[in-house]
């Protein structure tokens, strides 16, 4: 689903990552995190995808940097980033930008 966003400037967070093999109770404990990121002061919504290979990239939407500094410190999604270290990531990269311009096209 496309991320139905305000009018810009806000905050994207792009996490791009490789899984390990096997589900490891990942599935289990994303569906949590989105449900208590969905529940943060200035989230604004997510967009995700992963390929038969591994790699997904998710970006989700801010209102401010300080809203993101506050998930990242989120005593949840803080022991979730560690498991995700040691035990369901090969690799994995984060980007935090401000969207200066948005648009786009729908039937």
């Amino acid at each position: 689903m496309i991320a139905n966003t305000p009018t810009a400037p806000y905050y994207a967070v792009i996490f791009t990552s490789l899984r390990t093999e096997g589900d490891q109770g990942y599935a289990e404990a994303a569906a949590r995190m989105l449900e208590l990121a969905r529940e943060q002061p200035g989230f604004l919504g997510v967009e995700s995808a992963r390929g038969e290979d591994g790699l997904g990239i998710t970006v989700s939407y801010w209102a401010s940097e300080a809203a993101i500094l506050a998930w990242k410190h989120h005593p949840d999604h803080t022991a979730i980033r560690e498991r995700g270290r040691s035990t369901w990531y090969a690799r994995f990269h984060t980007r935090v930008c401000r969207v200066e311009r948005a648009y786009g096209f729908s039937l």
